[in-house]
């Protein structure tokens, strides 16, 4: 007989993870492959998931610092859950968020900064990999299915990080 015992193990919450980000694949084996082979799928924004793409001296503004552990620590107390992954060639982190989020800041105003909704595609790291080495990583892990980033949240984290670089919006 096996008893419950009410604690999730990581390795059970990036299962839980994979399974639930596999839903925004086109071919959910080709995604699999991918993040076996590669480390990294793309995956369809839009549906389930979109996305906000950051530069990452924003971040780096908004943490008051760029050292990475620092600045997951940061994310990690900014955000109430959510997930959150870094491209570490691109110097962009990308906050995951609902698929059919109102996304009110326009790219003119916040260069560097896009939401990447229907008809865009977006290469994700495997769940695994949490440590900033390769091409990408989650520097904030979906800690269940469908953990995404709050919009008002990260547009907060935009706002913050502009303002500490003292960047104005052109209008």
């Amino acid at each position: 007989m096996l008893e419950a015992t009410g604690t999730t193990t990581l390795p059970e919450r990036q299962f839980a993870a994979t399974s639930w980000l596999l839903g925004a694949a086109d071919d959910r084996d080709t995604a699999r492959r991918q993040w076996d082979e590669q480390g990294i799928a793309l995956l369809c924004c839009g549906g389930i998931l979109s996305a906000v793409r950051i530069p990452a001296r924003i971040v780096w503004a908004a943490a008051k610092s760029d050292e990475l552990g620092k600045v997951d620590a940061f994310l990690a107390r900014w955000f109430d859950g959510g997930a959150a992954f870094m491209d570490l060639h691109a110097q962009r982190y990308y906050a995951l968020v609902p698929g059919t989020a109102g996304w009110r800041l326009r790219e003119r105003d916040f260069p560097g900064v896009s939401y990447l909704g229907r008809d865009n595609f977006l290469g994700v790291p495997a769940s695994r990999i949490t440590e900033p080495k390769g091409r990408g990583y989650w520097c904030l892990p979906m800690q269940s299915p469908g953990d995404l980033c709050y919009l008002d949240e990260v547009e907060s984290l935009v706002l913050t990080g502009r303002a500490a670089l003292g960047e104005r919006g052109g209008r």
